[in-house]
């Protein structure tokens, strides 16, 4: 019954990605830099959707001149405006607002550097498009966005996720698993702060590469799997989940890379994302968990029949994505 389980959300994992690049962590960015009293450097980082910037505008408050930018460029990854804006008065208490994000599944981020006081940072989301500037920024503030930032992008990182699914299938044991998968974080947590610190430096495309080659790797492992037997990576699993979550560390290095880090708080940002992602983690563990204990009570058939087949169907499904994603990056090179 697990394994018939486990094969059901293999297949709905398999079936939503629609192209090699795995990583969903694409929200809108808007920095605000002050450059004198009254004004202020503006860029504006909007989405790409199929080839055109996906339909929303900053406009920032009433007392800025324009308080809207010139028609974006895309720069092979994302469509960038700039331009500098003259503001009559302070825009600390005053709104910026994200038009036609309510339409939109994105989430945008703001960050502002004022003159004479500490870099905040904001976050829109479809149900609060408009934001008033603080005054007084807190490093908490800084630590909540970049906590729900993290948090998402594991939920939307298709590739990832495979990852922790194929574990979930791999290690029977909850302690051993949720031990995995902290490894994984402890281990993804080292990369990410020395990519994002500049202290190592990776081209991403082979990292993504072999982001998909260790799912292919536990693919292999649920294949080979054989009752009565315990391989190495079901024995010790948080020594594979650590080496590849290295590995793993610089593919989230190479998306937060694209927003940026708040320069007074890169410490609370970076603990804020790396905590973010193992609650995303354990937060899809103990969804497949619920499910699976739903499903054990709503299913009504000897569960022994079927886990001989459908295991080895699951191994097979994810293999298959992830040699997909494999050969595609590849040839991306």
């Amino acid at each position: 019954m697990r394994a018939l389980f486990c094969l059901i959300i293999a297949i709905w994992l398999a079936c939503t990605p629609k192209s090699g690049n795995a990583h969903a962590l694409d929200p809108g960015y808007l920095d605000l830099h002050q450059l004198t009293p009254g004004t202020w450097q503006v860029m504006w980082r909007i989405p790409d959707v199929n080839g055109q910037p996906m339909r929303i505008d900053a406009i920032l408050p009433e007392a800025c001149t324009p308080s809207h930018g010139p028609p974006p460029i895309f720069d092979s990854v994302a469509w960038v405006s700039s331009w500098v804006a003259e503001c009559g008065a302070e825009i600390e208490g005053h709104t910026v607002r994200i038009r036609g994000l309510e339409r939109q599944n994105n989430d945008v981020l703001l960050r502002v550097q004022p003159l004479e006081s500490a870099i905040s940072t904001l976050r829109f989301t479809p149900e609060e498009p408009a934001l008033t500037l603080p005054i007084d920024p807190t490093t908490w503030s800084v630590f909540i966005s970049y906590f729900w930032l993290g948090f998402e992008h594991i939920l939307e990182g298709w590739d990832h996720l495979l990852f922790v699914f194929a574990l979930f299938i791999l290690v029977r044991d909850p302690w051993r698993l949720v031990g995995a998968v902290t490894a994984f974080t402890v281990a993804h947590s080292i990369t990410l702060a020395l990519a994002t610190l500049g202290v190592l430096h990776v081209p991403a495309a082979p990292v993504e590469a072999v982001i998909a080659l260790s799912i292919v790797f536990l693919a292999l492992e649920i294949l080979k799997h054989k009752e009565g037997q315990i391989r190495l990576s079901e024995q010790y699993p948080w020594i594979v989940c650590f080496c590849f979550g290295l590995l793993h560390g610089l593919g989230f290095a190479g998306a937060l890379s694209e927003i940026g880090l708040p320069s007074q708080d890169i410490p609370a940002a970076l603990l804020a994302f790396n905590l973010g992602v193992e609650a995303g983690q354990l937060t899809f563990i103990a969804g497949l968990s619920v499910g699976m204990f739903l499903w054990r009570q709503v299913a009504r058939f000897n569960p022994s029949r079927l886990s001989g087949v459908t295991r080895p169907i699951t191994g097979y499904v994810i293999g298959s994505v992830s040699v997909y994603w494999l050969v595609e990056r590849v040839s991306g090179f």
